[in-house]
């Protein structure tokens, strides 16, 4: 058998068609349409909008419609999206005592009685823009014009109330016109309340949200605390950075006092800021005695995004400590070490937690012999949910049209599925090129350099010329070094010699890879000096103080 969730009688897709000129338009408001919703927007600006982040919003709606998906099926009800085909959904254990069941998917006997009892038993549909009694409760705690919450309740199906809650009077009143406007009212409540306050008084577990919102101007840091408390069992955190500023670098004591850890100007800032913001989540979540689970964490244009699952246990959150590391990088050449700050050894049924032995590096930098500065703790684990990620991205390809940026969503996805999941951070193939001043080689030859030495390299969506790999930083600059050797115009008998020989200061004799072409260009439009000198015993002979002390190569590709 099958019912139907209540509905309103009005229809989303006619709302969103609502003319501009409507008469209850106050003067000087506008309609944004984004989606499927129509937002009055007033022109002084009142009420902030950002039309720039609909890629935000709309990967919002396709990750909580595949939570949504999962959730709502261990309590019998299924989703139905226009224009999708029907989907089997594979129901997950839950995970007990810190050990995680199989999947059912392994077991098609089982499978076979659960379907064999499921058309005994009578299930829900839920569609979009109607109320489902076993639906979800959604908050965004950081409104403003209301334009996610209802965006949300046209087009996630599965809900059973949105409190779109903002501090600002106007605000609330706005979203309350929002949602009139858009016929979602039935579904859609505004609060005018501090968003903390609202989040603290729904701890306990039967007025928890199953879905935590929060797009702040600015750093989310104050709501975290009462986010992680706020949300359900097993529940979704979406969370959204904009004060890249402090988390990519440029004010590392800033970013301690929000968010607990030292962030270090570096080429990899913002795979960085993703697991910074990983560390200070469960780093709250873990005096609850509750964990997070990374679903899906992205750096898109001047922001970052995480989505993140929150459980409660006691005997995973023993392992918080091992899930963090301390960053050692090098000032010089921009190698870096992870150190763990928890270590757990298995013994039997029983795990041991001991503290982490450390530094993994010396007073100097092997490489180039400059100094390390410190930085983190980091989230050390992985950043995504490869199996969740996939499950959206074949949501969004298999139903191009429901979103603008479809293609964008299809696009960063599948460079998140191809991503080293156990390799955190990366180095960008430019900054090692220009370390050594040599023309950079193509990633192609790269990436086979280090797949033929045996090791495992990925790209990353965060850089576009970023090289996540388990190499060593050693074997690194020796393919670089072996790049410069094949560069120069040398016969090949003479090139293992050089191999053998080769090191970083001999770009004071002036060997550095540079063609005749990039050579006579320099000269060319680089004499800002009004007396050159064209004598070069006048030059200056010291070598580079980064690479003053430099071993043999002794790895050859």
């Amino acid at each position: 058998m099958q019912r139907k969730c209540q509905t309103k009688p009005s229809s989303p897709t006619e709302s969103s068609q609502t003319s501009s000129t409507e008469p209850g338009l106050l003067p000087g408001e506008t309609v944004v349409r984004e989606g499927k919703a129509a937002i009055l927007f007033p022109s002084a600006n009142e009420v902030f909008y950002n039309p720039v982040q609909e890629f935000n919003r709309d990967l919002t709606c396709a990750v909580i419609t595949e939570f949504a998906r999962v959730q709502l099926a261990q309590r019998g009800v299924r989703i139905l999206i226009p224009g999708e085909k029907d989907r089997v959904v594979v129901q997950l254990s839950e995970e007990k005592n810190g050990k995680v069941d199989q999947e059912t998917s392994e077991q098609p006997e089982n499978e076979q009685q659960m379907e064999e009892e499921g058309d005994k038993k009578e299930f829900i549909t839920a569609s979009v823009g109607e109320r489902c009694e076993q639906g979800l409760h959604v908050l965004e705690g950081l409104a403003a014009s209301g334009l996610r919450s209802v965006r949300f309740a046209l087009e996630l199906p599965g809900l059973k109330s949105i409190t779109a809650n903002d501090y600002s009077a106007k605000a609330a009143a706005l979203i309350a016109r929002n949602a009139q406007h858009n016929n979602v009212s039935h579904i859609l409540q505004a609060s005018q309340r501090d968003a903390s306050m609202v989040m603290y008084e729904a701890r306990g577990r039967k007025e928890r949200y199953d879905v935590i919102d929060l797009d702040p101007y600015g750093s989310p840091s104050p709501f975290l605390d009462a986010a992680v408390q706020a949300v359900s069992e097993g529940g979704l955190l979406c969370i959204t950075c904009t004060d890249m500023a402090v988390m990519a670098g440029n004010s590392g004591e800033t970013c301690y006092s929000k968010y607990g850890s030292v962030s270090i100007k570096s080429k990899y800032c913002h795979e960085m800021a993703l697991r910074i913001i990983l560390h200070s989540l469960d780093q709250r979540a873990a005096v609850y005695q509750r964990y997070i689970e990374p679903l899906l964490s992205v750096s898109v244009d001047f922001y970052i995004r995480v989505f993140v699952r929150v459980k409660t246990g006691q005997v995973v959150v023993k392992n918080s400590a091992s899930k963090q590391a301390l960053l050692y990088n090098c000032v010089g050449c921009g190698a870096f070490h992870l150190q763990r700050m928890g270590k757990k050894m298995s013994q039997g049924k029983h795990m041991k937690y001991s503290a982490a032995t450390g530094p993994p590096v010396g007073p100097s930098c092997e490489h180039c012999g400059q100094r390390h500065q410190l930085g983190g703790p980091i989230w050390a684990e992985p950043i995504h949910d490869i199996t969740f990620v996939q499950k959206v991205l074949s949501a969004v390809s298999g139903n191009p049209t429901r979103f603008r940026t479809s293609k964008r969503i299809e696009g960063v996805l599948s460079m998140v599925t191809e991503e080293l999941q156990d390799i955190p951070l990366y180095y960008v193939l430019d900054h090692l090129s220009s370390t050594v001043h040599c023309n950079t080689p193509s990633m192609l030859q790269f990436r086979s350099a280090l797949m033929h030495a045996g090791y495992r390299v990925s790209l990353s969506h965060a850089c576009k010329n970023a090289v996540k790999t388990d190499a060593p930083a050693e074997v690194l600059w020796d393919i670089i070094r072996c790049w410069v050797i094949m560069t120069l115009k040398v016969p090949c008998k003479r090139r293992y010699r050089l191999l053998k020989l080769w090191q970083f200061n001999a770009y004071k004799n002036g060997s550095g890879g540079v063609s005749s072409e990039l050579e006579d260009k320099r000269k060319q439009f680089q004499g800002k000096r009004k007396k050159q000198i064209t004598d070069s015993s006048q030059l200056k002979s010291f070598p580079c103080k980064k690479f003053r002390k430099v071993r043999p190569l002794d790895y050859n590709i």
